[in-house]
């Protein structure tokens, strides 16, 4: 058995989670949404997108196969046709799309394979996440790879303002990786190479920062904690130094740190962490745990290896 965490916030680590039929794999899983009936689903860049599962890991479903160029950002939200709905994030094809949860194509936000040019500040140059206003329903993209934006939409997918350039600054961007919104509408920035969360009010006024997040890269919001997905190191320099991503941390709403899930050090063991990319929660309170860890680690690091876990479930005590 394999414990993470700390005082209130203390997992054990299922692996091996989600059985996956014969001859299907992950590759990098990245990003998790769980509905209302604790289904959890799994996007991925292996051959087959959206892959979808029952609480005790049983396999439901999938679909996806061929619509993405590369998958990037999940996001489920309420909808008052569908019940929920799904926001699937492609960034090297430049758009978003909005589906039903077993698949059907609702809307359409970008055209797929034509993409603003890279620094423009125009959607879409590689957007990365979708997040939703909990008031008025609009939407925020983190267009995060070329490009140092957040864009807003209304539900119907009209565009409306962005905010954000390239910079150290407050409201300044090194990568705008991930957003998401707490229950007061306050939005929340992953600010990947800046190593920090930015929080903006619903207009984009930069509101605080939280410093000290080795490449935040997943950012996911249950109720009053936030927990923060931070990768490895892609520099020799550092290389093999503690402390440096390679975890999720657990805060509350105003940046205070409560919990580190992950060893000091990355790795392929029980406990350690490569490159965690995503984070979900069911109504249990259960956390899942994306990793890119092929892209982040065989593709740059071990280019001998076929195969490296990307995704477990964390059961809480």
């Amino acid at each position: 058995m394999t414990i993470l965490g700390e005082g209130e916030y203390t997992y054990e680590e299922l692996a091996d989670w989600g059985e996956l039929p014969d001859g299907w794999q992950f590759k990098d899983v990245v990003d998790i949404a769980v509905d209302a009936q604790d289904r959890v689903y799994v996007f991925n860049r292996g051959g087959h997108p959206v892959i979808i599962f029952a609480q005790d890991g049983s396999f439901v479903g999938s679909w996806g196969d061929g619509l993405f160029t590369r998958p990037h950002g999940l996001t489920m939200v309420p909808d008052a046709e569908y019940g929920q709905v799904l926001y699937c994030v492609d960034d090297m094809g430049h758009w978003i799309g909005k589906f039903s949860l077993d698949g059907e194509l609702l809307m359409q936000i970008g055209t797929r394979d034509q993409g603003a040019p890279k620094r423009s500040g125009k959607p879409f140059s590689q957007p990365t996440k979708v997040a939703l206003d909990p008031e008025s329903g609009e939407l925020y993209i983190a267009d995060g790879y070329g490009n140092a934006k957040v864009h807003k939409y209304t539900a119907a997918g009209e565009y409306l303002f962005s905010w954000g350039d390239y910079g150290l600054g407050p409201g300044e961007f090194n990568f705008p990786h991930s957003v998401c919104t707490d229950k007061l509408g306050k939005v929340y920035v992953a600010d990947r190479e800046n190593h920090r969360v930015q929080i903006f009010d619903c207009e984009g006024k930069y509101l605080d920062r939280w410093d000290g997040l080795h490449r935040a890269c997943g950012l996911h919001i249950d109720n009053d904690t936030v927990y923060v997905g931070q990768i490895l190191t892609h520099l020799d320099v550092n290389m093999g130094n503690p402390n440096l991503g390679a975890c999720v941390t657990v805060h509350d709403l105003d940046g205070q740190y409560l919990a580190r899930l992950g060893a000091t050090l990355p790795g392929e063991g029980p406990g350690q962490f490569l490159a965690p990319h995503s984070l979900a929660t069911d109504s249990r309170g259960d956390l899942y745990v994306g990793e890119v860890s092929w892209s982040a680690y065989i593709n740059r690091l071990a280019p001998e290896q076929e195969w490296v876990r990307s995704f477990r479930k964390l059961v809480k005590d």
